[in-house]
């Protein structure tokens, strides 16, 4: 008997970090001068200014895409926790789709606006995604949800307050942006293995 979440919702929730963290990494050593990656921001390279950005801009789209096909797949969570992540999923589209301009002079407005709502679709999910009941897996029981809601809007507090003091603005995006990335991996690992354990009949005794 197949699983509710498919196996494609592995894959496309494991391709989310690979590209995200991969992405970047690539996309770091890729620019002419030295990027500074604890200062630096992720849409800086995928900005019109950066060299190569084609490469963070494209990390971005699967980044995107791939949590839509979470979304999609993972059956098991809530329809407004699915609909949250997927809009999420979404914006993050916007994101690469609306890079930083070259010039200072230039309107970023429609790219922070994007990143700021992704970041917080993102950040609030599980909120939305758990189920009640002793049959809903572990991870997508309310307790869980709330921690995890927590520790991810901790992190957001973290990058919030880098922007506004300008320091360590990139590390707090970088350990940002993974966990948002890795959360929903975890999620589908952890069900699928409820829901094959669950598939397993029990002998009697």
């Amino acid at each position: 008997m197949p699983l509710e979440t498919p196996w494609w919702t592995l894959v496309s929730a494991a391709a989310a970090p690979l590209a995200l963290i991969g992405g970047w990494m690539l996309a770091a050593s890729r620019q002419s001068t030295h990027f500074d990656s604890i200062r630096g921001t992720i849409s800086a390279l995928a900005g019109r200014a950066a060299d190569d950005r084609w490469i963070m801009t494209s990390a971005l789209y699967i980044l995107g895409a791939c949590h839509g096909v979470t979304a999609f797949g993972l059956r098991s969570a809530s329809c407004r926790g699915r609909c949250v992540l997927g809009f999420g999923g979404l914006c993050t589209l916007c994101v690469a789709s609306l890079p930083l301009p070259a010039s200072p002079l230039g309107s970023a407005t429609g790219h922070l606006a994007f990143a700021t709502v992704a970041f917080v679709c993102l950040t609030v999910w599980p909120l939305f995604a758990f189920r009640r009941g002793l049959d809903a897996p572990p991870v997508l029981r309310a307790r869980v949800s709330v921690v995890a809601s927590a520790a991810l809007a901790g992190l957001l507090a973290w990058l919030a307050l880098a922007l506004r003091e300008r320091v360590h603005v990139g590390l707090a995006e970088r350990a940002t942006a993974a966990a948002q990335a890795l959360w929903p991996l975890a999620v589908v690992i952890a069900t699928r293995r409820h829901e094959r354990e669950s598939a397993v009949p029990t002998l009697p005794r």
